[in-house]
């Protein structure tokens, strides 16, 4: 853990830091109240600072680590460093303003994903859209936005997008809808611009695209559009995003993302093979 390379931002460390504080726990046998009451907390502090869903104060870590009998300077010189560390912003903090908390989340794990796995019934995939589509998505959600928050939630899916074109890149598997392709957002020269985009993404080796067509009839991920997220580094199991109107669930218990995993990899059965996915979109290309 303690060599883990720092991509993520505060969200994953506080996920690690907070895995390694409840393997520290439950190693010694301490209840979450007695760890609570040693920090003048709560049970359900505990808890929230073990799943990484808060930041974290110095005096706290150092707290628990001397309840834990953590007794090694180099060893809690290390785990208060990643404390430090998980309570620096990510480069979307500029964007709070903006951006939900919850959302905020979202981006840390995408950060930090070696691969994700999106099924979409309305929209393109935020890491797939182009500029213009992205801004006609965003003026849908929000229609009473100034131009410049709009251009602000654009740059943060940009930015977002970088990741996929550079060096180390994670994978990136999208299904989508065949109804995503014909859905004209933005009119049909931003549609056509998009779906040329779409073509050169799923040229790229690390991306792989595939269509549900109308065709299919029902499938497995009918339910609506999720995203799972995969981590090379131990320590971080998959999670699984549903994102809602007003807020987002991050399932990451291993029978809920077996059964997400089970529907989406039967989604993938359902929609037509990759290598027929660039000459689908020809097809729509030439009626859009």
């Amino acid at each position: 853990m303690i060599d883990y390379p720092r991509r993520g931002g505060p969200t994953v460390l506080r996920i690690l830091l907070g895995s390694q504080l409840r393997r520290l726990r439950e190693s010694r046998g301490i209840s979450t109240e007695q760890a609570g009451y040693e920090i003048r907390g709560s049970h359900s502090k505990i808890s929230r600072m073990e799943l990484g869903r808060v930041g974290f104060k110095e005096r706290d870590i150092a707290d628990l680590l001397t309840l834990y009998g953590v007794d090694d300077p180099a060893e809690r010189t290390s785990l208060l460093d990643l404390a430090r560390e998980a309570n620096t912003p990510g480069w979307w903090h500029r964007y709070g303003d903006i951006l939900p908390s919850w959302f905020e989340v979202y981006l840390g794990l995408e950060e930090a994903a070696s691969l994700i796995r999106t099924y979409e019934v309305q929209f393109v995939p935020g890491l797939l859209q182009t500029a213009d589509y992205a801004r006609a998505v965003v003026r849908l959600g929000f229609p009473e936005a100034s131009d410049d928050d709009v251009e602000r939630r654009v740059r943060v899916r940009m930015t977002r997008q970088e990741r996929f074109t550079s060096p180390g890149a994670p994978m990136l598997w999208a299904v989508l809808d065949e109804a995503v392709l014909r859905r004209p957002l933005g009119g049909s020269d931003v549609m056509r611009a998009q779906i040329e985009h779409l073509v050169s993404m799923a040229e790229l080796p690390n991306v792989t695209l595939q269509v549900v067509p109308f065709g299919a009839g029902g499938h497995a991920a009918a339910g609506g559009p999720f995203t799972i997220l995969r981590f090379a580094e131990p320590g971080l199991s998959d999670v699984v995003y549903l994102e809602q109107l007003t807020s987002a669930l991050y399932l990451d218990k291993p029978a809920d993302v077996d059964l997400y995993m089970k529907a989406m990899n039967n989604t993938c059965i359902t929609a037509v093979r990759p290598d027929d996915t660039v000459s689908i979109l020809t097809d729509i290309l030439a009626q859009t």
